[in-house]
């Protein structure tokens, strides 16, 4: 049986550049109305400057998405059709290496603030017996990386989560997607280094030569959008299909490495990931 049709109003969490930002040009160009959500006044600005009226929202913190649900609920008139969860940023390091404090923090930006600004908007869609809820999550949440093991948690976690969800919500008119990119030429990258920088606790790692080497590259090189590196516009235009689409899919992998690592977690045996990311490691342990 076919989804019904929603509300084409839309909240887009992480606006300010790359897949955010995109997916809230192209909603508004094909005629949703867009409220793009933000934390830093120079970002909300610079969609103001678009012609967006955004929300000032840190999904961090449990008090500014409770006041943020309440704004958007009070624009819309109660009227909310569909929820992209995009905001997240992923934490470089080692596990032995992260602390407490950038456990945690990654966790309550990918993980916590995600369902719970779900969880504030999910009882209009269940009122209106429709809605859509997309979760932006990685092919990293298929397979976890070295040096990238608590950023998979979160992704691996938000899978679940989905998955739950979608399920407890049959019968309801609302449907839950996941978006799986791989590597997408957004700020992303350059966020990652700043968290590494901040958060990370290499003084006397194993890998202490590897993060300096890893973030001094990082710092210079620029992907170039090609087969491997797409554009965050890729993104959008999936998204857009889990929103209008009367058949959603359940998981959109973009990207042709996210395929790669869909059919990897699907078909290879542990045992020769395990064989193929240690070498990666063993090298880095030599840097």
């Amino acid at each position: 049986m076919s989804l019904p049709d929603v509300p084409r109003t839309v909240v887009v969490t992480g606006c300010s550049s790359g897949i955010g930002l995109s997916t809230a040009r192209l909603l508004r160009e094909r005629g949703w109305t867009v409220l793009p959500t933000a934390r830093k006044p120079a970002d909300l600005d610079m969609l103001k400057g678009e012609g967006f009226d955004p929300v000032d929202i840190d999904v961090a913190d449990g008090a500014s998405t409770a006041r943020a649900a309440d704004e958007i609920l009070a624009r819309t008139g109660g009227v909310v059709g569909a929820l992209v969860n995009n905001a997240g940023f992923a934490q470089p390091g080692a596990m032995e290496d992260l602390t407490r404090e950038a456990v945690r923090r990654q966790f309550e930006v990918n993980v916590f603030g995600l369902q719970d600004l779900t969880n504030r908007l999910l009882p209009v869609m269940l009122k209106q017996k429709a809605g859509r809820i997309v979760n932006v999550s990685s092919v990293v949440g298929r397979v976890a990386l070295p040096f990238l093991g608590i950023y998979s948690a979160t992704k691996f976690a938000v899978e679940a989560m989905s998955d739950a969800m979608r399920v407890e919500l049959v019968d309801t008119g609302v449907f839950v997607s996941l978006i799986e990119p791989g590597p997408i030429i957004t700020a992303f990258r350059a966020n990652a280094v700043q968290a590494a920088e901040g958060h990370a606790a290499p003084e006397g790692s194993r890998f202490k030569a590897y993060y300096e080497k890893e973030l001094a590259r990082r710092r210079k090189s620029q992907k170039k959008v090609g087969w491997i590196n797409r554009p965050p516009e890729d993104v959008a235009v999936k998204i857009a299909h889990a929103l209008e689409s009367s058949w959603p899919c359940r998981r959109y992998p973009v990207t042709i490495l996210a395929h790669v690592g869909a059919l990897l977690r699907r078909f290879a045996p542990y045992s020769l990931l395990d064989w193929s990311f240690a070498k990666e490691v063993r090298r880095n342990l030599q840097s």
